[in-house]
């Protein structure tokens, strides 16, 4: 945190939150229910939003504007393709299972098939997943027939998306279990490493001899994965599915991943930063519609919080806020007469 302003005023915003809805709803905003309530609504766009901090870090403008459109597609297909073989209220746990596969190996198909096109055709990421993005999109309605699809409400489903353990919603501990695991291995592995080179330095990269295509297909994978996740999330809490669910979550994805610090050019990210600023767009959003206000102003907050978070990316607020503190005479650095003079002591003493 002494290193990071981002995850540093991510937490003064969730303490501000928090406290501040405290007080203008005397507790209620603070209730077990609300907070649970909100949290349930946090793993599904923090999981896009994962996803999208990941193939940023790639650095050479990669982005993934499909993310919602291949959660959607994840979830009109495997449920499809589920309910054509299994009663879902009849047989719920093959159903569940079934449906849960089908929604991972479709999201990771998706991932494959954007990191291939980028990686092997040298396709720019925001021309190529702004295409897939509509490839997407036009399965699920033919799949559909541009209709919802009804999952229902089958126990083990249904348990994943509305169940508790502890008092804590299933789906949002299952969201920070992935940001736990994903964290490890961007930190502790060889593909942590690469991925953020590439990004930090792509000429070091090129002549470090690793495959960087592989690593591009690699993340835009784990996005796809990531979003197939997602769509089981949104079937899990939703009776239906339907191919334009969250038509709002990819600009909302972009922007927790640029609260979150990552850079857009590449080379660095935190999973920590993105789960926390997830909480802290939801935390906001929720006490905005606590309290009354429309969605305009909902819009202009988030807009004001974009601004913050970019003027933090271009000034080091930390270290201003640390320069202007008392405690900053301590931190000086001896003047050059005073190095000369120690010196000159030391040499003497010698």
């Amino acid at each position: 945190m002494k290193r990071d302003s981002n995850l540093l005023l991510l937490c003064i915003l969730f303490v501000v939150l928090l406290g501040l809805g405290g007080v203008v709803s005397d507790g209620l905003f603070l209730s077990s229910f609300n907070l649970q309530s909100m949290a349930t609504q946090v793993p599904e766009i923090g999981l896009l939003a994962i996803g999208v901090m990941l193939v940023m870090c790639t650095g050479n403008g990669g982005i993934d504007l499909s993310g919602i459109a291949n959660a959607n597609l994840s979830g009109v297909a495997s449920g499809i393709f589920a309910l054509s073989f299994f009663d879902a209220y009849q047989q719920p746990l093959l159903f569940t299972a079934t449906f849960a596969v089908g929604c991972m190996a479709v999201g990771l198909f998706g991932g494959l098939l954007n990191g291939l096109i980028i990686s092997r055709f040298s396709i720019t990421p925001i021309l190529c997943t702004l295409g897939t993005q509509m490839l997407f999109t036009g399965v699920a309605v033919v799949l559909s027939n541009g209709r919802s699809v009804t999952i229902g409400t089958p126990d083990y489903l249904s348990a994943i998306g509305n169940g508790f353990v502890l008092g804590v919603p299933i789906s949002f501990l299952l969201f920070v279990l992935t940001g736990l695991i994903l964290g490890f291995f961007l930190k502790f592995t060889r593909y942590g490493v690469r991925l953020m080179l590439m990004g930090a330095n792509p000429k070091a990269a090129l002549y470090s001899g690793f495959q960087s295509a592989r690593i591009i297909t690699t993340t835009y994978a784990i996005s796809g994965l990531l979003a197939g996740f997602a769509g089981l999330i949104i079937a899990a809490r939703n009776i239906n599915v339907k191919w334009d669910y969250g038509s709002s979550y990819l600009l909302v994805a972009i922007l927790i991943v640029v609260m979150a610090g990552v850079r857009p050019e590449g080379g660095y990210g935190r999973v920590v930063n993105v789960v926390l600023s997830a909480i802290v767009l939801q935390l906001l959003s929720s006490l905005l519609s606590f309290i009354g206000l429309s969605n305009f102003v909902r819009d202009l907050a988030w807009g004001v919080l974009l601004l913050c978070f970019l003027a933090v990316a271009r000034f080091d607020l930390l270290n201003m806020i640390v320069a202007s503190l008392p405690l900053k005479r301590t931190l000086t650095l001896p003047s050059d007469h005073q190095m000369r003079v120690f010196m000159e002591n030391k040499n003497n003493e010698d």
